[in-house]
């Protein structure tokens, strides 16, 4: 006999598969900033770390409140988060030769959200370390 919950599971996915479906968007709009930032020169890609910073700085220039100055912040790195990846990946890319597959980057997304990715033995954790912003 199948239980209630099992059958809401069947239907609506785990709690993780719901999260990680929330996720593919992102993955998406990472994956189609690829060939862009192929194109992007070293001294680009550097010079992208500092039109982040200043982004950011922009953003909560004139917010004093500690909350909601956080808050701000934290707005801006979700709206940089694709760019930003997509940077990282093409970097590493460059630097030692491993392009970040989607999983990888799905656990970076996790991890800048400041949650535990549970992955398996070759799936790429080390790399996944280099993406949450």
């Amino acid at each position: 006999m199948i239980q209630l919950g099992d059958a809401l599971t069947k239907v609506f996915g785990t709690s993780n598969e719901r999260t990680v479906k929330r996720m593919l968007p992102t993955v998406k709009e990472i994956n189609a900033l690829e060939p862009a930032m192929q194109q992007l020169s070293d001294e680009q890609m550097r010079a992208k770390t500092d039109e982040f910073r200043a982004r950011i700085a922009a953003a909560i220039a004139d917010i004093k409140d500690p909350e909601e100055r956080y808050k701000a912040e934290q707005d801006v790195l979700e709206q940089l988060l694709p760019e930003a990846f997509a940077l990282v990946r093409e970097a590493g890319r460059r630097v030692i030769n491993m392009r970040h597959f989607d999983v990888q980057l799905i656990g970076g997304m996790v991890l800048h959200k400041g949650n535990i990715a549970e992955m398996k033995t070759g799936e790429g954790k080390t790399l996944v370390a280099t993406l949450p912003c």
